[in-house]
């Protein structure tokens, strides 16, 4: 099978989850016999227009050199150029099977090749404007909410990560159930082999006898990392010897700092900034206790890594995260948006060492049985084959109604020539007797 990506994100372009998620699994595509070619954004001259990514053939293209007005200006920019680009392939190399099209920024790329080419898309919507914001409040939030509508009409079939999910483009979008195919992001197995914990990197961050409380994301509203910190007080009055790392980037780090500030904390609440995914990796491995206390979650990847890695993962209740933890029997939950919950839940994992050492392991096997990435490409492959189907049924039905019109129109067509032709017989005929009527009387009139 022959299938295009399009996605704004692709490695080592790493803005969200969407990249891991296209990339992980487009590998494990090829690895399975098909043939994958991603379109993404290049965002660095570094970074090859073209390369074989270990099979995956990715294509960058640069947006315009034109400064938009504003990001949806220059998304419609890059929706041009991947179109373009899009095309160019198809014209060189042949048509593809079907188009995945990950999130709303590529709306409207995947919906003209869908159109000028007859191509299927498979739509997966990774999260929702209106989710992101706990609803929509201004026109920009507003636009982003209808293209996603757009994609998921012009969609054959929507995959989503979560129950969570499916539920809530339901009721935002309006779509059939039968549409919306739930199937959960995964983790590359082999992520942490051979990673064992480096002391020396631990040092960097904390003292030996410090307990690592680690957070791993964007430092957004939503993912609630200002209710972790708010925590901290609560769970250094019952465990001091533990301390918070906080690994990632975004908007709020400056009031992130102020409130660990405000709170007395600035020597036990560490902020890393960026790091790369070999740092990440090694900073699961020091770890003592994981946290991901998001209001709003789709799913939760970084989840699955510290789950994988071994570490004792706290989650909240909330979206893909409530799906992916059992509480107390792989891991624990606390309820969303709230500091003493959270401290709770780490305490719990801090004082238990039983319990820590029951739910990681139980989470690894968890990890392993249902979010490796094997299962996850062969359920995305039957989606594809759903597409696949009913385009062609569709494309069928209109062949026949077609078919049935020139049918119905010949037939007319026919009956009117039978019409015209018993006319003009009639008419004939009725001439010819006239002549005859003629030819009579005038041979009456000699025979008197």
């Amino acid at each position: 099978m022959k299938i295009l990506m399009l996605t704004w994100e692709y490695p080592p372009r790493i803005v969200g989850g969407i990249a891991r998620v296209v990339h992980d699994l487009s590998k494990r595509l090829i690895k399975d016999g098909h043939e994958v070619t991603v379109v993404t954004y290049r965002d660095n001259a570094d970074v090859p227009e073209y390369e074989n990514d270990k099979g995956v053939n990715v294509y960058r293209v640069d947006n315009y050199m034109i400064h938009p007005n504003n990001f949806i200006d220059w998304i419609m920019q890059l929706n041009f150029n991947m179109l373009s680009k899009a095309t160019e392939i198809i014209n060189k190399e042949g048509g593809f099977d079907v188009i995945h099209a990950h999130d709303w920024l590529v709306t409207y790329a995947a919906k003209s090749l869908k159109n000028a080419y007859d191509i299927p898309i498979v739509a997966t919507i990774h999260a929702t404007e209106a989710g992101r914001n706990s609803g929509i409040h201004d026109e920009t939030q507003r636009y982003i909410n209808d293209t996603e509508w757009l994609l998921t009409y012009e969609a054959t079939e929507v995959i989503v990560n979560s129950n969570y999910m499916k539920n809530e483009i339901q009721r935002l979008f309006g779509l059939p159930f039968d549409k919306i195919n739930v199937i959960p992001n995964g983790i590359n197995l082999s992520n942490f082999t051979g990673i064992e914990r480096d002391y020396d990197f631990r040092r960097q961050y904390a003292m030996d006898n410090e307990k690592i409380i680690l957070y791993v994301g964007r430092l957004v509203y939503e993912k609630g990392v200002q209710h972790l910190i708010a925590a901290m007080p609560k769970i250094l009055s019952n465990y001091n010897d533990a301390k918070l790392i906080i690994a990632g980037r975004g908007g709020m780090m400056d009031e992130l700092r102020a409130e660990a500030s405000n709170l007395g904390l600035n020597d036990k609440i560490y902020f890393t900034g960026y790091l790369n995914s070999k740092q990440v990796q090694k900073m699961y491995k020091c770890a003592d206790v994981a946290v991901f206390p998001s209001t709003y979650e789709p799913f939760g990847i970084v989840a699955l890594e510290a789950m994988l890695a071994g570490v004792p993962t706290v989650v909240s209740d909330v979206g893909g995260l409530d799906e992916i933890v059992t509480h107390g029997v792989d891991g624990m939950k606390s309820y969303a948006g709230n500091a003493n919950s959270i401290a709770d839940s780490v305490t719990a994992l801090l004082y238990d060492h039983q319990l820590a050492t029951n739910v990681s392991k139980k989470a690894k096997q968890k990890v392993k049985d249902q979010f490796n990435w094997e299962k996850i490409a062969q359920d995305t492959h039957f989606t594809y084959e759903k597409a696949i189907c009913q385009t062609m049924a569709e494309r069928q039905a209109k062949q026949m109604l077609q078919e049935k019109a020139k049918k119905t129109e010949k037939a007319e067509n026919s009956q009117k020539e039978i019409t015209n032709l018993l006319s003009f017989k009639k008419r004939h005929a009725y001439a010819w007797i006239r002549r005859f009527e003629t030819i009579w009387k005038y041979m009456m009139m000699l025979t008197n």
